[in-house]
């Protein structure tokens, strides 16, 4: 079982800028397609970003130019950069992972807070 721990969250002022990181256990972390989403009370869950095995990213239209995605297989760690926060980026930030390509979503981080102030 792959297990996903995510850090790097906090709270910020709006303006500012966090980087997320979702470190993963095992040893075939680059076969995996992995997406960072969120949750918050006001918009429930909201899908924010993902990566394929073969780096091929997308992004939600609402943070596009804002946020990024990327990997480092070697650190076998998913990143989020987030630039520009914004109050109603404020959410618990996930991520997950798709481990053996089939499209099936089957590990899954706790979750990290993210407030930003306005």
């Amino acid at each position: 079982q792959v297990q996903l721990v995510e850090s790097g969250g906090g709270s910020v002022q709006a303006g500012e800028s966090l980087r997320l990181s979702c470190v993963a256990s095992g040893s075939m972390f680059g076969g995996f397609n992995m997406r960072w989403y969120r949750q918050s009370p006001e918009k429930g869950r909201e899908w924010v970003a993902s990566i394929t095995s073969t780096n091929r990213t997308s992004v939600a239209d609402s943070m596009k130019g804002r946020f990024t995605i990327s990997r480092d297989n070697v650190k076998r760690t998913l990143y989020l950069q987030m630039n520009n926060l914004k109050p109603e980026d404020s959410a618990a930030y996930y991520c997950d992972a798709d481990t053996s390509g089939t499209g099936h979503i089957d590990a899954w981080g706790r979750g990290i807070q993210v407030i930003v102030y306005s």
